[in-house]
């Protein structure tokens, strides 16, 4: 019966670090629920990874559709042990191109919607008395970044929620923690850098391991965020980035 087995989402779930992360979960007996825009990716890794995953088809910038198809899910499946706020949009543009509509959208999708789904999925976890949510930020939030104006101040509230959640929600038990990525192999991260060696040069000159990190990096961080192993953690912004964000 699935409810013997925990119960995460995992927003954005069927691609990139969303996909190494709900692998992981996946390999370690936990049921994830993945929520995506992409139906036949969705259909594709739901397909690929198993009885443990599940999906539904959700436009998470729509917030008002959330309440709904965060009861449906509680409904579902009994309970909700883990939620993480992986999903989210970029947006390079020099900062005076950057109009009010590209500002609102990225910020509509990558920090209000994590706060709509996280209100939600807490509704549910203090029923249980327990829970762990585990938000994704990024180097933009740990210093400045050209041409992010929009994803950076997302991403630096995203932290800022991650710590004023903990401190609310932990008396409670429900454990809110953080981790951002550095720069991270993925398609998308590869075609960026090779497109623009001196930025490839710059992300290299200031990671000390001098390379760049996997998917898997990323989720193995998230399930220890996740398990028992990290049950007196909580609040904090956990950097996966090989050193870059205190490289010189």
């Amino acid at each position: 019966m699935i409810n013997s087995n925990k119960i995460a989402i995992v927003t954005g779930g069927a691609s990139g670090l969303g996909l190494a992360i709900t692998s992981k979960l996946v390999a370690n007996n936990i049921h994830v629920i993945m929520i995506g825009r992409n139906e036949n990716q969705l259909k594709a890794q739901a397909g690929v990874l198993g009885k443990l995953v599940s999906y539904y088809v959700a436009d998470l910038s729509n917030t008002a559709q959330i309440p709904a198809l965060i009861e449906n899910i509680y409904t579902t499946y009994g309970k909700i042990d883990i939620l993480v706020n992986n999903a989210g949009i970029n947006l390079k543009k020099p900062f005076v191109e950057v109009t009010d509509e590209d500002f609102f959208n990225i910020i509509q999708t990558n920090l209000l919607a994590v706060f709509s789904i996280s209100r939600e999925v807490v509704k549910k976890m203090l029923l249980e008395g327990s829970g762990v949510i585990v938000n994704i930020s990024s180097m933009a939030a740990q210093y400045g970044i050209p041409k992010v104006i929009a994803y950076s101040a997302a991403k630096t509230g995203v932290e800022g929620m991650t710590r004023a959640m903990a401190t609310e929600l932990s008396p409670m038990g429900i454990r809110i923690n953080c981790v951002a990525p550095g720069f991270i192999k993925t398609a998308m991260s590869a075609k960026a850098l090779d497109s623009d060696p001196e930025r490839k040069q710059k992300v290299f000159s200031r990671t000390p391991m001098g390379h760049m990190g996997e998917p898997n990096d990323i989720a193995e961080a998230v399930y220890y965020l996740c398990s028992d192993h990290s049950k007196y953690v909580t609040g904090v912004v956990l950097p996966i980035d090989g050193g870059n964000s205190i490289g010189f």
